[in-house]
């Protein structure tokens, strides 16, 4: 962004003061001698050349430190993020070595940076000097010819010292234009991502009247057709104002389902529809709006836990804030804090154990009054008096909506109305907790598991 301020503002201005001066001074030069003008212009567009024959090279060291250093900004992040971690498993020594090992890596890239400058100012030096060393030679050789009197010889001199600051600030701005030109292209790797919603292709904002999600022949794979199908084949009902919950072991596509149904993903086959429409057709921000969603890594901003739950609304409605937290099971925690509602949290909840990071995010959900409900893992870091509770609450809360969750957990799931086992990205059974604990498969063994655990 400095960059591209320091071209727009002080470079550019400047530039047009350097032109007008340039064409002045020139036609003065002309005027007094050709011969001079043909040997400064030539000497210039030498000097243009010489430069322009390492930009090639200084772009190339550009990307490289600005890739370095984002390697830098990152790592430190991640030394300041992780500092329990470093402690509590003795790595100190490794983390400072690697963070070292960048350090080294940008210094590398720096000083290859400041040699091939110094090779050009060089360059540059030279070529200008044995310019002005020509001119000046010729000058003094029509003052003793008497083509020149010594008054025009200090005259022409005088013009050359005017035109060298002209071209020299031309050249900069050339260096300018392509360090703007670079951050621009950086920039631009973000800016020029595609709308999620394009202003010519309106999309639907209302839901039809009968809101069954059915996904067909869906399947999805996250790096390129080469690779692993995360879903396969996935055929499913998700009938409308019911709990189906979807259990399977880690790595079985629970979490990508989700995702998929939210519209963060496209399928790479099948589609997904609600009603008979594909989801496709809707706009995603009308659809969020429906969705009160529970990811297993939601996001807690630093800010107020009222602004944390209420984040989609400028102006906290207190009556829904007071029900969402008596639903999450987070008031009598967050009444006892000096500020109440108004306490600021860090940010990712810094200050705040996993299990009221949990609740919060839920209180979130609870807080939008969705017809949709998604939740993953939305319970995983809560004890089993506070799961209980909430449980409870959220069963209450669910009459009348479309709730789909991801859960390990027998008890957040054995009251569903559907099950869904996902194993390796397909379904392998569906069906209510009595039917699937008959068939003694993928679910029982599960539930068996479970059970053998103490859960």
């Amino acid at each position: 962004h400095t960059r591209i301020e320091n071209f727009l503002t002080s470079t550019s201005l400047n530039i047009l003061f350097s032109v007008f001066n340039l064409i002045i001074f020139a036609a003065v030069l002309i005027f007094y001698s050709m011969k001079i003008f043909v040997v400064f212009l030539f000497g210039s567009i030498l000097y243009a050349l010489w430069v322009i024959i390492f930009m090639k090279k200084r772009k190339e060291l550009d990307y490289k430190r600005f890739a370095q250093m984002a390697d830098n900004q990152s790592n430190v992040i991640q030394l300041i993020t992780g500092m329990q971690e470093i402690k509590l498993n003795n790595c100190e020594k490794q983390k400072r070595w690697e963070w070292e090992r960048i350090q080294a890596r940008l210094f590398k890239v720096s000083v290859k940076s400041l040699a091939l400058n110094q090779y050009q100012q060089a360059g540059s030096m030279f070529i200008n000097e044995l310019k002005n060393i020509i001119i000046s030679f010729m000058a003094a050789a029509a003052v003793i010819h008497g083509e020149m009197t010594l008054g025009m010889m200090m005259a022409v001199q005088y013009i050359i010292g005017q035109l060298n600051s002209p071209i020299a600030q031309l050249i900069g701005f050339m260096q300018s234009a392509q360090d703007a030109k670079i951050s621009l292209e950086r920039l631009s790797e973000i800016h020029e991502k595609e709308d999620e919603e394009k202003l010519e292709d309106p999309k639907l904002n209302l839901l039809p009247a009968k809101k069954n999600i059915v996904i067909e022949k869906l399947s999805f794979q996250y790096e390129g057709p080469h690779s692993e199908m995360v879903l396969n084949n996935i055929e499913l009902k998700i009938p409308e104002k019911k709990i189906t919950a979807i259990v399977g072991s880690s790595g079985s596509g629970k979490t990508t389902l989700i995702k998929l149904l939210l519209g963060f993903y496209a399928p790479i086959k099948g589609e997904i529809t609600i009603g008979d429409t594909g989801l496709e057709n809707f706009s995603q921000r009308m659809w969020r709006s429906t969705c009160g969603v529970v990811m297993q890594d939601g996001y807690i901003f630093s800010d107020t836990i009222a602004k944390n739950i209420a984040v989609s609304e400028e102006i906290v409605d207190k009556e829904k804030l007071l029900n969402a937290v008596k639903a999450a099971n987070i008031q009598d925690f967050i009444e006892t804090l000096p500020l109440s509602y108004n306490t600021k949290i860090g940010q990712d909840g810094h200050g705040l154990s996993q299990g009221q990071k949990q609740r919060i995010l839920i209180a979130r959900a609870v807080y939008k009054n969705p017809e949709f409900i998604f939740l993953d893992e939305a319970t995983n870091a809560l004890d089993a008096n506070n799961e209980r509770v909430i449980m409870d609450n959220l069963n209450e809360f669910f009459k009348g909506r479309t709730v789909v969750v991801v859960a390990h957990r027998l008890s957040t799931v054995k009251n569903a109305d559907q099950i869904v086992v996902l194993e390796k990205g397909k379904i392998v059974e569906s069906g209510n907790h009595q039917e699937l604990t008959k068939k003694r498969g993928a679910y029982y063994e599960l539930v068996k598991n479970q059970l053998e655990l103490g859960n």
